[in-house]
């Protein structure tokens, strides 16, 4: 092949590329700033220019799926519910306010973004089964803020009035995230097999200032939950290179938490007790959990 045929090669190979780049949004041009993931918060606004001197790559990340336990490879099986308390120093990543890797949100805000942009279906705080999704009126009241009560006294009359008030949704009012999960002992791998089958955010309610306790909000199905988690990623208190993504987190297990309830000797459905109590019962069905294991292998 002589020069000149060599040259024409070339600018056919780099015509084409032009080409391809042009009809093919997913390639990224290195002149423009870097897609970020997709908003979750109104008030947030990505940066129009290169921020920072690292030459970034966009972020595309893609859960796989997990594969179906055929239920003659089951060998025995447990259902866990377990509570995630953000104020916990390895929860931190659930209060961060966010970023372009996260959508400019907390988890929470992800969340509630998914299920009001058709992504995910929300189920009601009874409906840990997901037998009937929420419309929409009655997912608004669940994110709605508390209502409150204060005295208003006419400045002309002198009448008193109590006036009822709602507040806006405080992000920091969910300090806590319910789990539930199934453990499985699965012949075809040898191994206990745990998935996670259900979330859902639980918010703090005050009356008048004083704590009344924290209630579920509403509850997401899990699996479809994993494939929206994998376009968002988790902040690193240690590093902001090193990051995965929410379904990489929880697929990891890198919370913290501790059990509330299991399905073992619990016909009634009763949780473990609040108190310390209640924390060494969750410990002690843990370590049942993970001696099982090692009895199915003797078997």
């Amino acid at each position: 092949m002589n020069i000149l045929n060599k040259i024409g090669l070339t600018l056919g190979i780099l015509s084409l590329g032009s080409a391809a780049f042009a009809q093919n949004p997913s390639v990224t041009d290195p002149s423009q700033p870097q897609a970020s993931a997709e908003a979750v918060n109104a008030s947030w606004k990505p940066s129009l220019v290169k921020d920072g001197i690292i030459d970034k790559v966009p972020h595309l990340n893609k859960s796989l799926g997990f594969s179906d336990i055929r239920e003659i490879d089951a060998a025995w099986k447990r259902r866990v519910w377990r509570q995630i308390d953000v104020r916990q120093k390895q929860n931190q990543a659930f209060v961060y306010e966010g970023d372009e890797y996260s959508g400019g949100g907390s988890f929470v805000e992800i969340l509630i973004d998914a299920v009001k942009k058709g992504k995910i279906s929300a189920y009601g705080v009874m409906d840990d089964r997901f037998t009937t999704p929420l419309d929409m009126d009655a997912f608004d009241k669940s994110i709605s803020g508390t209502e409150d009560s204060a005295l208003v006294v006419d400045p002309i009359t002198q009448e008193e009035t109590w006036v009822k008030t709602r507040r806006e949704f405080d992000i920091s009012a969910v300090t806590k995230y319910q789990l539930k999960e199934d453990w499985i002992f699965d012949r075809n791998t040898g191994r206990m097999v745990v998935r996670i089958i259900g979330i859902a955010p639980m918010i703090d309610r005050t009356d008048d200032g004083v704590f009344r306790g924290s209630m579920l909000m509403f509850w997401l199905y899990y699996p479809d939950l994993r494939k929206l988690l994998a376009n968002y990623e988790v902040y690193n208190p240690q590093n902001d290179l090193h990051r995965m993504s929410w379904a990489d987190f929880f697929d990891g297990r890198y919370f913290a938490s501790y059990v509330i309830k299991t399905s073992a000797n619990n016909a009634r459905g009763a949780k473990f007790s609040g108190d310390l109590r209640g924390l060494e019962e969750g410990e002690k069905a843990i370590e049942v959990l993970r001696e099982k294991e090692d009895d199915m292998w003797q078997r």
